[in-house]
């Protein structure tokens, strides 16, 4: 069997925490386009086509991402993290310029485009936190992931932000300036991406050999179980973020009400980031993992029991803090059931998988609300998160038997 040369790290983990933080700064930058493209396409979408069609423009975005992580797992292993990062704030860039273009023309597909090169982007971004797991010791791969993700809590502050501050700039065309501030952020983020140090690994036997076949290595069930998690936390909390903004106008609040209710959603996603990997590596990722999927449970219920901006601001941040316990843990998991020269294609794969789920849920995020109203969409949360939460907790069981 072939072999890769240890794990990429030193003793002190020096690189992987310039890393971690240099990619921390990046998801600040990056993550506001996320932001920006959720808050706002719903709203410009349902003034350009049918209500029904509203959440189509931010359907879009997901698909970009679920269409580009295999890509971007691909020219990394054959190019470099860099390369891979370097054109995702390209793609970032296309976005702002194509969406801003829709709005001034008034164009609904225009605009679809546009979100798709965001969810282009979106899927680089989504790979920084495997980038700084990729130089870590085994000890510190968690809090590598948590200190990328805690990037998201300016994110959160950023992305409303701009919004706010420039919806209404280039009269009569709102959102325009918005989306090309946006286009901005991600040049800027494209340079700080420039000091990240991530070396490829090395091969020391045969050429080319990228370890066990797929199909070997997603048999493991703590690898199944991961993905479940992953799938189950990011597709309910993008279903509800995606319908939230449309909403809340149907329901009498106001666009600035929106925005400050996603900012507190985005915040709540990424600011547990900052203790995440340490309650990991104090309680386990599994425990981690289910109390996360009991938030996002918790969080359909508050959604389902009302509609005031009370009953939406809180649902966002409960579903915003158990996404990153139960994401951050299926992610910590995922790293721990592939070698090295395994890792590009395995966590690809994962994020495919996640983020196709999460693409067939914002797809029909548009149609729930539409047909049934805000409370539909509250509702499937619950079953989904719980039949992920039982799927842990058995495998669980089942390792804690062997072991004994």
């Amino acid at each position: 069997m072939s072999a890769i040369a240890g794990p990429l790290v030193d003793t002190t983990d020096r690189l992987a925490k310039r890393n971690a933080l240099v990619l921390a700064a990046a998801q600040a930058l990056s993550g506001g386009n996320s932001v920006v493209i959720v808050g706002t396409a719903g709203i410009v979408g349902g003034t350009l086509a049918d209500k029904a069609l509203a959440t189509i423009p931010v359907s879009t975005y997901v698909l970009g991402l679920w269409m580009a992580t295999l890509p971007v797992g691909m020219i990394a292993k054959r190019y470099g993290r860099l390369a891979s990062f370097e054109i995702g704030a390209l793609c970032g860039a296309i976005a702002g310029v194509l969406c801003s273009l829709a709005v001034i023309q008034a164009s609904f597909a225009l605009l679809c485009v546009g979100t798709l090169f965001g969810g282009f982007y979106a899927a680089v971004h989504q790979s920084y936190r495997f980038a700084a797991a990729d130089t870590a010791s085994d000890n510190f791969k968690p809090r590598a992931i948590s200190w990328v993700m805690a990037g998201g809590v300016l994110a959160g502050l950023v992305g409303p932000q701009l919004i706010v501050l420039t919806k209404n700039l280039w009269q009569p065309y709102q959102f325009a300036a918005c989306y090309l501030t946006q286009s901005g952020v991600a040049l800027l983020s494209g340079l700080v991406l420039l000091l990240t140090r991530i070396p490829r690994p090395v091969q020391t036997t045969r050429k080319g050999d990228s370890g066990r076949p797929l199909t070997e290595i997603f048999r493991q069930p703590r690898l199944i179980v991961a993905v479940v998690c992953g799938v189950a936390s990011y597709s309910m909390m993008n279903l509800v973020m995606t319908s939230a903004p449309v909403a809340m106008l149907d329901c009498g609040h106001s666009i600035d009400a929106a925005s400050y209710g996603l900012q507190w959603h985005v915040i709540g996603m990424f600011a547990p980031s900052f203790f995440t990997g340490t309650l990991i590596s104090r309680y386990g990722t599994e425990r981690v993992a289910g109390c996360g999927l009991a938030i996002i449970a918790a969080g359909g219920l508050v959604g389902l029991s009302g509609i005031t901006l009370w009953h939406f601001w809180t649902a966002l941040i409960l579903l915003g803090l158990g996404w990153n316990l139960a994401f951050v843990g299926a992610t910590a998991l995922v790293t721990r059931c592939h070698r090295p020269n395994e890792r590009n294609k395995v966590q690809a794969v994962n994020d495919f998988l996640v983020f196709g789920a999460m693409a067939i849920g914002s797809f029909s995020s548009g149609k729930l609300l539409a047909s049934y109203g805000w409370s539909m969409v509250a509702e499937v949360v619950l079953p989904v998160v719980i039949v992920a939460g039982g799927l842990l907790v058995a495998v669980n069981l089942v390792a804690r038997r062997q072991a004994a």
